[in-house]
């Protein structure tokens, strides 16, 4: 499946791309509507993640030119907004979006987006399990299986598991792990991700080997065959 994000800002068009092709996709970036449309005209994506504040051509009048071409009506298309910018999300949405973010956005919810808009697009094309061996996480229906067996996990446990296996072999620091699974508003410490991280690595039993610390950056999820 191939995702192209329009993003004017470097920064966050570059770590879009590597999470995108980190989880399996084939993701690539611009910087502005012109390059996008150059390179439309040589193949299409299977989804495009489009930023509303770019320069010159803006992302709502590249969203009525997509949905006006016959050639490209079809394509599914998440809006990035603004935070704040409540006729941005519903212009998008009347305009044909498929679905928006909201600035600034996890990474983690951004590759759950696209799998549901493109599971809802191309129906049995994208299987919404995340697999490490016989650990399965379902995201849809919170549920984690070893081995077909149930576990059982907290909410957050859950969430630090579902992010580790949609990003393998990532390194994260303590701070990016309390960000996207805690928010940026929960007031708590990090030490709060270590203690969840015991507990986590406790219930998977030999699959929590798997968390491991990375000496002076924080925990991935590294998956041994």
């Amino acid at each position: 499946m191939t995702v192209w994000c329009v993003e004017d800002d470097e920064s966050i068009r570059d770590i879009e791309v590597y999470t995108l092709n980190t989880t399996g996709f084939a993701a690539k970036g611009f910087a502005d509507a012109a390059a996008f449309r150059e390179a439309l005209a040589e193949e299409k994506p299977d989804l495009v993640i489009l930023d509303i504040m770019l320069p010159g051509e803006d992302g709502v009048e590249l969203l009525k030119s997509l949905r006006k071409n016959a050639d490209t009506c079809a394509i599914p298309v998440i809006m990035a907004t603004a935070k704040g910018m409540e006729y941005d999300k519903i212009q998008s949405l009347d305009l044909g979006a498929d679905d928006y973010l909201v600035k600034p956005f996890g990474m983690m919810e951004m590759v759950s987006r696209v799998k549901a808009v493109l599971r809802r697009c191309r129906g049995k094309d994208v299987e919404n399990v995340l697999k490490a061996g016989g650990l399965c996480v379902y995201p849809d229906e919170h549920i984690v299986t070893i081995e077909e067996k149930r576990i059982q996990l907290t909410l957050k446990e859950f969430e630090l598991l579902r992010l580790f296996l949609s990003h393998p072999g990532m390194a994260f620091t303590r701070d990016q792990l309390f960000n996207e699974v805690w928010g940026s508003d929960y007031v708590s410490e990090t030490r709060t991700v270590d203690m969840h991280i015991r507990t986590l690595r406790g219930k998977l039993g030999e699959y929590g080997k798997m968390i491991e610390t990375v000496r002076g950056i924080g925990y991935r999820f590294e998956v041994r065959v």
